[in-house]
């Protein structure tokens, strides 16, 4: 089959590699597309330690169920996408749901032992593979995985009607937050992002926006949201961003950190102390989030649709990471096609 590999760090190739069989309890899907995530490209890069030259990267994926491993009970030709997250089945936060906690849990598209998305076919666990609700287009279902990583920050922030959101950064996983937001009934919403083609698919999704290079953000969100924000969700992750997060929002608010652009931050201590605000981390999504999301998606086709940037063939995606990490300025979601 072919697979889009990485070679080494800022290099990919496509090339034809064995076509994985599926074990127990697993099934192999055929895939139809898979999501450019910010985290492929800085494993693409090099830059966040996740990745390993010979690895098949992507996790935002959609296919088609081919085949089954014995034990395993899913329709075949069934249009499918794929919850990424695999515990160990066995521990606490695997028996709760919330696979994320458990301490063994891996990672399809990150875990280097296992061919991922960026091919043309994947095994996974078939309790990891959700079914999308008729209808829904092709392209749509690569998209529930970044989804669910915004509902999840979301939820995470507790995020009611009562509440007025900030959230920081206007990409892909920004625009799955702003939605959710919405989705979760939230009072205003405002997106703070310098890039004005996200400025403007922001805009489109129905949320206000704002450009945090024209000027301080916490006064100008004040005057968008009648008042400080009383949840900031920073889909961005720098030292920058966060100060905007605290100076954004009301004593007492809530700060939720899903974005990973840097490792280490500095942090205003007394913002957290004085201020009792409350800073939370957010990572990826419970398996009923996930769930949860792929139904979702199927009530909003025009809003799923408008994150997508562009479709690009397979033998175009090495090039595609190239140009991303050298600058190419997109608004929504690249997704390279296989079938």
């Amino acid at each position: 089959m072919r697979a889009v590999v990485l070679k080494e760090f800022g290099r990919m190739a496509l090339e034809e590699v064995a076509t994985p069989e599926p074990g127990d309890g697993e099934a192999r899907l055929r895939v139809r597309m898979t999501g450019v995530c910010g985290s492929d490209l800085h494993g693409f890069t090099g830059a966040n330690g996740r990745r390993v030259p010979g690895q098949v990267m992507g996790h935002e994926l959609v296919g088609v169920v081919e085949a089954l491993g014995a034990g395993a009970d899913l329709p075949l030709g069934a249009l499918v996408t794929l919850n990424p997250v695999v515990g160990c089945g066995g521990c606490a936060p695997c028996r709760a749901g919330t696979e994320p906690y458990c301490p063994d849990k891996r990672v399809i598209g990150v875990d280097p032992t296992r061919t991922a998305g960026f091919a043309e076919y994947v095994v996974a666990p078939a309790a990891n593979v959700v079914a999308l609700p008729a209808g829904m287009p092709v392209a749509h279902g690569a998209l529930v995985e970044p989804l669910a990583v915004g509902y999840h920050a979301a939820r995470r922030g507790g995020v009611t009607a009562e509440d007025r959101v900030l959230v920081l950064g206007g990409g892909p996983i920004g625009q799955a937050v702003a939605l959710a937001a919405r989705r979760l009934s939230a009072a205003r919403v405002v997106v703070s992002e310098p890039h004005a083609g996200r400025r403007d698919l922001c805009r489109a999704l129905g949320v206000e926006v704002l450009d945090p290079v024209a000027g301080p953000v916490g006064p100008r969100v004040a005057a968008r949201l009648d008042g400080p924000a009383s949840v900031a969700i920073d889909a961005v992750g720098t030292s920058g961003t966060v100060a905007d997060a605290f100076a954004s929002t009301a004593l007492g608010a809530r700060i939720v950190l899903v974005g990973m652009a840097a490792p280490r931050l500095e942090l205003d201590a007394f913002g957290v102390s004085t201020g009792e605000r409350s800073l939370t981390g957010a990572f990826s999504y419970t398996s009923a989030e996930f769930v949860e999301t792929a139904r979702w998606a199927g009530t909003e086709p025009d809003a799923v649709a408008a994150l997508v940037e562009r479709e690009i063939p397979a033998d175009r995606a090495p090039a595609q990471f190239a140009e991303l990490a050298e600058g190419l300025a997109v608004a929504g979601k690249v997704l390279v096609r296989f079938s």
